[in-house]
């Protein structure tokens, strides 16, 4: 069984750039596997800066929706694999017009195939339920969306990491339990 972590934070928080720091101390495989997808320039150039940030060492898989074909696809790979990023999963699978009952259940197929896996994983997610309540409805039901497929990762995962300002709190570890 592997080990879980989630990283969550807020935007350019240091969520990516820990992930990689814990990553790099795990012997074996270095696999990344990228949600986010270059629509735009400016996306484009986040992609990049991502990408640079990587050693050559990393094996990138991007795919911006289907995670559990992936995660089976890298099942049997030992060392550590970093999912960058959840929140984007999740805003990819609404633009799929999947609605939030199928995502908490894609998120649970995910995790329940993460028991499968034998390289730690490490999620990186953002936390967007602690500002201003949004204004109107489809952003509060995505900021809802994400705080509860948020919860669920949390729950099955080992070590749970919050940053701010590019320091990483730890907010949950093995010992506690799930």
């Amino acid at each position: 069984m592997s080990k879980k972590i989630l990283i969550t934070g807020g935007c350019r928080s240091g969520k990516s750039r820990h992930a990689l720091m814990l990553a790099r101390d795990i012997p074996g495989d270095k696999l990344y596997v990228a949600t986010a997808e270059a629509l735009d320039s400016e996306m484009e150039e986040r992609i990049a800066k991502h990408q640079r940030e990587r050693e050559a060492e990393w094996e990138t898989h991007e795919e911006p929706t289907k995670l559990i074909q992936v995660f089976e696809q890298l099942e049997n790979r030992n060392g550590v694999l970093v999912l960058d990023c959840l929140t984007l999963w999740i805003s990819n699978l609404l633009g799929e017009n999947l609605g939030s009952d199928s995502i908490l259940a894609e998120t649970k197929r995910l995790m329940d195939q993460c028991e499968q896996m034998h390289c730690q994983i490490i999620f990186v997610t953002n936390e967007v339920g602690a500002g201003i309540v949004p204004e109107n409805k489809l952003a509060r039901d995505f900021r809802d969306l994400v705080g509860g497929v948020n919860q669920l990762i949390a729950q099955r995962c080992d070590g749970v990491i919050h940053m701010v300002s590019g320091i990483p709190v730890t907010i949950k570890n093995e010992s506690q339990g799930r």
